[in-house]
């Protein structure tokens, strides 16, 4: 299995297993400064070098901590962030907005939180329903002509909205949930994505923690998760998709594997350019996680694991 890949349309070469580093500023619970940089340290140590980010995390505070963490080891990190989610001050949800002169003033924030002068990847976040693509991405592409910003990305949209987009700038990746219990993205958007040359890079790869058996219940979580308000994560959806955990429990043992590590190969198998961005704040799981690029799965095995695969998964993804 191939461990790195050329970000498309790029002169990047990236792992193909990433970290997502929201959970090390808000929304799972409690997080710590200190130990979120000793994990961003190991990763590069471990040769990682792909970080994901965005403006709305912590508002502001993740793209902050990156920044106090890479300000001397920029030159070993490509580092993605994401605009469009717009926060108030105290941290509540505004909508999205991609207005041309949003997206210049987003950028401006982000290259001052990160304390950088040009960002390797810029994502739109989410699609502003009242702007349309071709606008957002325009305005977008003036920041690539001013070098503020050296390659696009969009997130979570459809197959047709990506051409729109491409047609406009070349667009270098598409980030979208992707695992084994949110399949959304396999056909039109993961075709799409390879006819155009476009890295798809699969975020919450591990369920939000489920698929690595984690979490038994609702009492696994601490106060103020935000998980506690996802419908995957009630009660009775956390009894009914056990079963994508028990899938990958029993194959995990027979390989001598952990499930989170599985659960990451089989990804990393369905497209030879797909790369994948686990969250995590602590060393031991990042560790762990790392291992899943020295996984090998026969064709027999892939096949065995999606046969057991439910057709739905019980709860809406927010």
């Amino acid at each position: 299995m191939k461990t790195s890949t050329l970000l498309g349309h790029s002169t990047f070469e990236i792992k193909r297993l990433g970290l997502g580093c929201m959970g090390m500023s808000e929304f799972y619970g409690t997080f710590d400064e200190a130990e979120s940089i000793r994990t961003l340290h190991r990763a590069l140590e471990m040769g990682l070098n792909f970080f994901d980010t965005a403006d709305m995390y912590g508002w502001g505070a993740n793209e902050q901590l990156l920044g106090k963490a890479f300000h001397d080891r920029w030159n070993q990190v490509v580092l993605a962030t994401k605009f469009a989610v717009m926060r108030g001050p105290k941290g509540e949800f505004l909508g999205l907005n991609g207005r041309p002169e949003y997206v210049r003033q987003a950028c401006d924030q982000s290259l001052k939180n990160l304390g950088v002068d040009v960002i390797d990847l810029y994502y739109l976040h989410r699609q502003d329903p009242h702007v349309p693509i071709e606008e957002t991405v325009g305005a977008m592409s003036e920041l690539v002509e001013a070098g503020k910003v050296k390659y696009l990305g969009l997130s979570e949209v459809d197959a047709p909205t990506l051409r729109k987009a491409h047609r406009v700038h070349p667009i270098s990746a598409l980030q979208s949930e992707f695992s084994l219990w949110s399949r959304e993205p396999e056909g039109a958007v993961l075709e799409t994505c390879e006819e155009l040359g476009i890295t798809f890079v699969a975020y919450s790869p591990l369920g939000r923690g489920f698929l690595t058996g984690a979490i038994q219940s609702r009492a696994d979580f601490e106060p103020g998760d935000f998980r506690l308000n996802n419908p995957r994560f009630t009660d009775e959806a956390l009894r009914h998709n056990a079963i994508f955990v028990e899938i990958l429990d029993q194959m995990a043992q027979r390989k001598g594997l952990s499930k989170a590590q599985l659960a990451l190969a089989w990804l990393l198998h369905q497209n030879q350019t797909l790369a994948v961005i686990p969250g995590t704040r602590n060393t031991g799981r990042l560790e762990e996680n790392w291992g899943a690029l020295q996984v090998e799965l026969t064709t027999a095995e892939l096949e065995e694991i999606r046969s057991h695969l439910p057709d739905q998964t019980l709860g809406a993804r927010y």
